[in-house]
């Protein structure tokens, strides 16, 4: 039956993010990135140092570096450490080559839907704000295009509830735990229907469901005060361990960015023909790189707008941080390891296990070790990614029952349900499932891009312009 269904979600996968979906993607992030004159690359210092420095008297309900670290708990997971490896053994290396160049056009965009979900967000009378595509779909396109609105709105909470928000994090959660614990499934329990699992797995399952259900019951305060401290404390250990490895096969280095370049343009030359074409690595690395990034799939910008600000323009370069940090740096880091270590060929390796095969061949530390703490990283990356992406289908379902909180409620237990299920789904169908509901769900917010594009490089314009009189008008009176 898993064959069959697997054949089917294969097919839709496919149809899904076919080229045209991959071009319009890269054609947005393309657009921003020619209208907004590389801002990616010039601004990208002022974002970095915005991004620590909370902005006073601003209006929302979290701090700026709060929706930030609330916009990185959804992205920085699973995708980081197993989408990186599930890329690289479907697509090749060059995989991540495509991975980093959607990520770079994508900076733009994430730019672009910061700036425009704190522009048309919606605060009430108590403070509460609520904003994101669903509203600058309809507040900034109009009224006529609620309908593209709902749309994402619904596909969000799909993404939320059975893509990146539940099964494929807690899989890999799972999988990650039980790799470490009982890797030769010696202790094992049957679940009538269901199948055979670790006790490793169903213990998993359990802590997690109830750590999950503790954080979510505080809301969006709660949910952004763990991810400050969880994720910059784990993107510090992963960064470091990634880095020791590299360091410690520094003359490999350049050897392994031949191959990814190289795998890019003429995969078979790399991988022996077992990745045929061009088009297969784009997608892979595309795909991947969305489901790490988020830039286009229109999440992010559901925690920016609840963002303790006053300007658009700064809350969009400090979202566009968040891909700079995720994919140009993190998963960066990750694809070098498994392509330098030939982690990517070692057969009968999926998912987690090619990660945590570069980790121990690559760190001059004793294999348990280094699986311990991969194992450490991927289970607090996809905790926090779990909360964030309970936080953004939440805010989907409020727009789609007009604020009926008492519908949120109920969805959020269905949430933690799905995380308690999660382990005993496929590998393969989480995956594929998860590409299904990503591209879906960017479709309407990318037309939302390219409409609003005007807007976008207005708003820019004007800030820079106000800044630059500001700055002067500083100057001639600190002359006087």
């Amino acid at each position: 039956m898993w064959q069959t269904i697997n054949q089917v979600l294969e097919q839709i996968d496919d149809l899904v993010w076919g080229v045209p979906l991959m071009v319009l993607i890269l054609a947005g992030g393309i657009l921003l990135t020619a209208r907004l004159g590389l801002l990616q690359i010039r601004r990208l210092p002022l974002a970095l140092q915005w991004m620590v420095k909370n902005e006073e008297n601003g209006e929302g309900e979290v701090t700026s570096f709060g929706a930030l670290c609330t916009a990185l708990s959804a992205t920085i997971g699973t995708g980081n450490i197993v989408g990186v490896a599930t890329a690289i053994a479907a697509g090749g290396p060059g995989a991540l080559f495509w991975m980093e160049l959607a990520a770079f056009l994508g900076m733009a965009t994430k730019y672009a839907e910061g700036l425009l979900a704190v522009k048309y967000r919606v605060v009430d009378d108590s403070s509460h704000v609520l904003g994101g595509p669903f509203y600058y779909i309809e507040r900034g396109m109009g009224a006529n295009w609620k309908w593209l609105a709902r749309i994402f709105a619904f596909f969000g909470v799909c993404v939320g509830l059975f893509g990146i928000g539940t099964f494929s994090q807690v899989n890999g959660i799972s999988s990650a735990v039980n790799h470490f614990f009982d890797p030769n499934q010696s202790w094992t329990v049957t679940i009538p229907g269901i199948g055979t699992y670790s006790w490793t797995v169903v213990i998993a399952s359990l802590i997690l469901s109830v750590c999950v259900a503790l954080v979510l019951i505080g809301g969006i305060k709660r949910i952004a005060n763990v991810s400050q401290v969880i994720v910059p404390f784990m993107a510090v250990v992963y960064i470091l361990l990634s880095v020791a490895l590299l360091l410690c096969n520094l003359s490999a280095i350049p050897q392994a960015a031949v191959t990814i370049v190289t795998g890019a343009f003429n995969p078979s030359a790399v991988t022996g023909g077992i990745v045929g074409t061009m088009i297969i690595s784009m997608q892979k690395g595309i795909a991947r790189g969305i489901f790490s990034n988020e830039a286009g799939l229109g999440s992010a910008p559901i925690a920016a707008a609840a963002a303790q600000t006053k300007e658009p323009v700064r809350q969009g370069l400090v979202s566009m941080t968040g891909t700079f940090i995720d994919t140009i740096v993190i998963c960066t880091m990750t694809g070098l390891s498994i392509v330098l270590t030939g982690a990517w060929q070692v057969e009968g390796l999926t998912g987690v296990a090619i990660t945590n095969y570069a980790f121990n061949s690559g760190l001059p530390l004793p294999a348990i070790v280094s699986s311990f703490l991969l194992m450490l990283c991927l289970v607090f990356f996809a905790f926090t990614t779990i909360l964030g992406w309970d936080y953004y289908s939440e805010r989907c379902l409020e727009y789609l029952t007009g604020g009926n909180m008492k519908v949120v409620k109920a969805y959020r237990w269905l949430y933690i349900f799905a995380v308690f299920i999660g382990p005993y789904m496929t590998v393969k169908a989480v995956w594929t499932i998860a590409d299904i509901f990503n591209g879906l769900m960017a479709l309407p917010n990318m037309i939302a891009l390219f409409a609003l594009s005007g807007v976008v490089t207005d708003e820019t314009k004007r800030f820079f312009q106000k800044d630059r009189v500001s700055r002067l008008t500083s100057l001639s009176r600190h002359s006087l």
